[in-house]
C-alpha cells in the first residue's frame, strides 16, 4: 500500500505549487559576502579591536575588504578569544586593501573572535571596511 501511495505523496508539492528555490537564489540569500557587516576605522597609534563576533555556516573563512578606496590600507589579524590573546598566523598582521581578502581560513562555525586592526601608515585616518564571517 505504501508503494502505491508514494508517487501520490511525491506529487503533492508539485500540485500545490511548492517548489524548491533554485540553487542560485538560495546561495545569493545566504552568501558569505551578502552577510558582511560594515565598520569604520579611525586612526590610532595603537591597534583597534572590533568584536567579539561568532562565526557561522555562512562563511568558511573570515574575510575583509576596504570600502574606502583612496589608496590607504589597513593591517589586520584575527584573535580567537577563547584560546589566545595573540593574532592568528604566528601573531602576524596582513595588509588589507579594497578587494576581499581572507584574514583567517577554515574557521569552525561558532568560533568567537575579534578583529584587530592598525594603520598601515599615517594616511589611514578614516577607513570604512566590511567584515564577512
Amino acid at each position: 500500500m505504501i508503494r502505491r501511495l508514494l508517487p501520490a505523496l511525491l506529487a503533492v508539492p508539485f500540485l500545490l505549487g511548492l517548489t524548491a528555490l533554485p540553487a542560485s537564489a538560495s546561495t545569493a540569500a545566504t552568501s558569505c559576502y551578502g552577510g558582511a557587516i560594515s565598520l569604520t576605522y579611525h586612526y590610532s597609534t595603537a591597534a583597534v579591536e572590533y568584536g567579539t563576533y561568532t562565526t557561522s555556516s555562512r562563511c568558511k573563512d573570515i574575510n575583509m575588504r576596504l570600502t574606502t578606496d583612496n589608496g590607504t590600507f589597513l593591517d589586520a589579524c584575527v584573535v580567537f578569544v577563547d584560546h589566545t590573546t595573540l593574532c592568528n598566523n604566528d601573531n602576524a598582521y596582513q595588509t588589507m586593501g579594497p578587494p576581499w581578502l581572507t584574514v583567517a581560513t577554515d574557521v569552525k562555525d561558532g568560533t568567537h573572535f575579534k578583529l584587530r586592526v592598525h594603520a598601515y601608515d599615517i594616511d589611514s585616518q578614516l577607513v570604512h571596511f566590511q567584515l564577512a564571517f
